[in-house]
């Protein structure tokens, strides 16, 4: 508890020192505050890592808070990995004594050495007495009751938070601390991932190119998780991909499509799809796992995405901004100026070719850049999507330099505009839907010419009213003209105060002959003033000479 509320004193000083006006003082001052940032943001991941497990995940979760931390701390807290040294083969063996009992006859062999150590689990290979290759996630000793006094913890300083005049205006810290205490309980148990993973595999149990390990039940507890060991490479292995004589290409539109296919068609998702979560089998097969996090979308957001994306498709971006209001994702009577602007440009960038490889990697930026200290909050689910879409992104591009992740997604988004639930269609209705889409398209792009006239119109003047158009006019000589009035104020200024405190040195030099060192006090307050009368002087005479004065 003491390592934990001494890292919390010290970053909130670290944080009111960044916000004092003097440290950033001088030329580039904005540049300098950036570099600073960052290197708070590094502080603060490697303390987390320190501070072990729960602090971790804790991290994990906050890097898909934008409305929470600036966009620095999420970038470095969203690389954050939780890899941790191993904990001994004989507190893993006494684990599944106390977890299986009888059952752990089956096992007639266990790796001492774990494939891979977590804050939460190690992973060991492991043989039945049928043959079966398995795999045993073991959860931490005494990982339950730290996590508990940990967030214990956290949510006493998360009161502290909230009671900040400043830091916590428009947040709600306890609440979050609650939210994150629900979501870290939750993945200490092991037989809930156990459901999740099962309920995974089963949406995909018609696509034999996407796998899921099955779960060996029996052998499954609140701290044990055993499955089918399902060896593959990792996702990213370009050169060995190419070794297997598999395309990148097609490998990464693969882990693209089935993603979007949670999102479109199950509402069910895997909410942490980074590379260590994604192998490749040696047929090109993609392999799930991990599936601890877990998202939904349920059907009424579905429905609702279903119009976002219709008014997308149109580059209705004043409709699309008032439906992501009505849906509750903007709060009620915020500017909505900026909000437009924002999707106006995610519009252009994501439907005008030729396709920015960078697309996602750009927007998240803007959105972070956007919802950190504003009145509106984004769901946690959707950040997890938008995140993960931007990690498939990234994937794709470190497989194929030309991948684009627009091209791909169509044939996923195209059916979010109908009302036909394309789990269940039949192969012609999906033909006669994609036919119809295709239609309905073209007709709005020729349509929208000679009909969207008194629309656009329209959305001009409101733009205008609401203050998103602006028509400024600048004249350079005008501007160079108020520079040297301003400057030729203050030195004017200055001048009067040196003259008047000169005038109080001879004073007190003359009246008091007892004490003639008084006379010192204004001659020391002059120094600051003729250092400013200097630099007042030095750039008016500056501005004299710059051309067209």
């Amino acid at each position: 508890m003491a390592r934990v509320w001494t890292f919390v004193v010290l970053l909130l000083l670290r944080l009111w020192w960044d916000r004092q006006p003097w440290v950033s003082r001088g030329p580039n001052r904005q540049e300098r505050r950036r570099r600073r940032q960052r290197r708070r943001a590094q502080w603060l991941l490697q303390e987390l890592i320190r501070l072990g497990p729960t602090f971790i995940k804790l991290g994990q979760l906050l890097s898909a808070r934008p409305d929470v931390l600036p966009p620095d701390y999420v970038a470095q807290l969203s690389r954050l990995q939780d890899q941790v040294p191993s904990f001994p083969f004989s507190l893993a063996r006494q684990l599944l004594s106390e977890e299986l009992g009888e059952r752990l006859n089956r096992i007639v062999f266990i790796e001492k050495t774990p494939l891979g150590s977590a804050s939460l689990a190690q992973v060991h290979e492991a043989r039945l007495e049928d043959g079966r290759a398995v795999v045993l996630k073991l959860q931490r000793p005494n990982l339950d009751r730290l996590f508990r006094l940990d967030l214990d913890v956290m949510q006493q300083v998360a009161g502290l938070l909230q009671r900040h005049p400043r830091w916590g205006r428009g947040r709600d810290w306890p609440a979050l601390a609650a939210q994150c205490r629900r979501v870290l309980l939750r993945e200490l148990d092991f037989g809930l991932e156990a459901e999740y993973a099962a309920r995974f595999r089963q949406q995909f149990a018609d696509d034999p190119m996407v796998r899921v390990p099955a779960v060996v039940w029996e052998l499954c507890s609140r701290r044990v998780l055993c499955l089918d060991y399902m060896p593959g490479l990792k996702i990213t292995d370009r050169q060995g991909l190419l070794e297997l004589g598999l395309n990148p290409r097609e490998v990464a539109s693969r882990g693209l499509g089935s993603y979007l296919r949670q999102l479109v068609v199950f509402g069910f998702f895997h909410a942490d799809p980074h590379p260590g979560n994604l192998a490749v089998a040696e047929d090109g097969g993609l392999i799930y796992y991990d599936f601890g996090m877990m998202g939904t979308v349920s059907p009424l957001l579905r429905s609702r995405i279903r119009r976002m994306v219709t008014y997308a498709a149109s580059r209705d971006a004043a409709g699309l901004t008032e439906e992501l209001q009505r849906v509750g994702l903007l709060a009620k009577g915020i500017d909505l100026g900026p909000v437009r602007r924002l999707v106006r440009l995610m519009l252009t960038e994501m439907l005008t070719p030729p396709f920015s490889s960078h697309v996602l990697e750009k927007l998240s930026g803007d959105v972070y850049d956007l919802v950190y200290g504003q009145p509106f909050r984004l769901p946690p689910d959707l950040i997890f999507v938008l995140r993960a879409l931007s990690t498939f992104e990234g994937v794709g591009r470190t497989l194929d330099p030309g991948f684009t992740l627009v091209d791909i997604a169509k044939p996923y988004l195209v059916p979010l505009m109908s009302n036909q639930d394309n789990k269940n269609s039949s192969s012609k209705s999906k033909g006669t839907d994609a036919f119809l889409g295709d239609l309905g398209r073209q007709a709005a792009e020729v349509g929208s010419r000679a009909l969207g006239i008194p629309r656009r119109l329209d959305e001009s003047l409101a733009r205008l009213e609401q203050g998103d158009l602006q028509v400024q006019v600048r004249s350079g000589d005008s501007e160079r003209i108020l520079r040297r009035l301003v400057l030729a104020q203050q030195s004017s200024g200055q001048a009067v105060l040196l003259g008047a405190l000169a005038i109080a040195a001879a004073i007190l030099s003359t009246s008091l002959s007892s004490s003639p060192w008084l006379a010192l006090l204004p001659l020391v307050a002059m120094a600051p003033v003729v250092k400013g009368w200097l630099q007042a002087n030095l750039r008016l005479r500056r501005e004299e000479r710059l051309p067209g004065g």
